[in-house]
């Protein structure tokens, strides 16, 4: 039994979500600004543009866009957004603070919006000492544009980010710190895109104080636009694929990254690579995962995980309005977190469990369901721990163990 106190440090996408729901992607407002081809600078479900790659895209700027497809409503809901951000936040509402401590670092404008997001971080339990201002840049934002009704009623986003800040933060301003962590993670860094170029020689430092490192994905948009059809890129070689304990992405990502025109291609693909683990997430569909025995267990085969049915049933009794997918994608990361620093508690590398981690993470994206925006603000200590045990408690049983 380890009984140390675990530290768990992540760098990644933090920003404000400005969430617009009830949006109909088939609406001929909606229709005009979507992609006619890939990173042709077009609005896309399940996707993420750049604010000026719109503009580019539809000659508009892009308060004229926004206005023609929402009208005159205002967000329904201001939230905190960013992979890296929501997952830490949900890792560090369901570990205990007497046992583990989860840090930000990261970087924000000194503005109007910058001052929401620290403000709603004084009602949670994240360390954010490591989280800067600075007043040369704006805090990046994102409008999240949410269909409920798109993908057969599962609902569907569309991302239109304003990067800011994040071009500015590079691997100078970590510091040693960062690094002095049992587990370290890197979150959607395609959106902090100097953080994201030097992400093999983050993971080598990392590997060097022999720290656990999570790589969770985001829509490339950069890299998609620079080089159209090339395989995004995991920093500046393929040897960051070495030095990932546990690599997570959507479907899209992982054939993105992977430069694989199947999702069978794409696994075989990383099961090649030297990455230790990874996981693959497609919606309603099943979670695909596979471990080469460096940290997890060795899964002969890659395993396929349902979603679940719990999640699929209580949602069909919720309004749509009072439903949405924004965050799942970050919570399941930082449920995956959350299962890897209990496991660190008791397990030897070599001896985690990857089906009980990615029950977390399936329990842990599931409940963002049941709010607007990704981030939840619990009315005490230990709700949403004891709400996403629930889940993963049912979720097991449904699975057989």
């Amino acid at each position: 039994m380890n009984s140390k106190k675990i530290i768990i440090s992540g760098v990644g996408c933090a920003l404000a979500d400005f969430l617009y729901t009830n949006i109909d992607f088939t609406s001929s407002s909606c229709k005009k600004y979507l992609s006619k081809k890939e990173g042709d600078g077009g609005m896309s479900p399940g996707k993420l543009i750049f604010t000026e790659e719109l503009e580019k895209f539809s000659n508009k700027p892009f308060p004229e866009i926004l206005a023609e497809i929402v009208g005159p409503q205002s967000p329904d809901i201001f939230n905190l957004g960013g992979p890296s951000l929501v997952s830490l936040i949900h890792a560090s509402q369901l570990l205990n603070k007497e046992e583990y401590e989860v840090k930000f670092f990261g970087i924000a404008g000194e503005d109007e919006t910058s001052e929401r997001i620290f403000e709603a971080l004084k009602r949670l339990p994240l360390n954010i000492r490591n989280y800067s201002k600075n007043k040369k840049y704006t805090t990046p934002f994102t409008n999240v544009l949410s269909d409920p009704a798109y993908n057969n009623g599962n609902g569907e986003r569309t991302f239109i980010n304003n990067i800011g800040a994040a071009w500015f933060f590079d691997k100078t301003m970590l510091g040693e710190e960062f690094f002095n962590s049992d587990i370290v993670c890197f979150g959607g860094t395609a959106l902090m895109p100097q953080i994201h170029d030097d992400l093999t020689i983050l993971l080598q430092q990392a590997k060097k104080k022999n720290c656990l490192t999570v790589v969770n994905t985001v829509y490339d948009f950069r890299n998609e636009k620079e080089n159209p059809g090339v395989p995004w890129p995991l920093g500046k070689s393929e040897q960051s694929y070495g030095l990932i304990d546990v690599l997570i992405m959507s479907a899209e990502e992982s054939l993105k990254i992977s430069g694989q025109k199947s999702i069978n291609a794409a696994i075989d693909f990383y099961i090649s690579s030297d990455v230790s683990s990874f996981i693959i997430t497609n919606g309603a569909s099943d979670v695909v995962a596979f471990s080469n025995g460096n940290l997890f267990l060795k899964t002969n085969t890659p395993i396929r995980m349902p979603i679940s049915r719990k999640i699929t049933s209580d949602l069909v009794s919720i309004p749509a309005d009072q439903r949405d997918t924004t965050g799942c994608g970050d919570n399941f990361a930082g449920g995956i977190i959350c299962s890897l620093a209990w496991q660190l508690k008791n397990k030897a590398k070599g001896e985690f469990d990857l089906a009980e981690a990615v029950s977390w993470g399936i329990a842990s994206g599931g409940s963002a369901c049941f709010t607007i925006g990704g981030t939840y603000f619990e009315k005490y200590q230990g709700e949403k721990l004891n709400f996403v045990h629930g889940i993963q408690q049912d979720y097991l049983k449904q699975i057989g163990c």
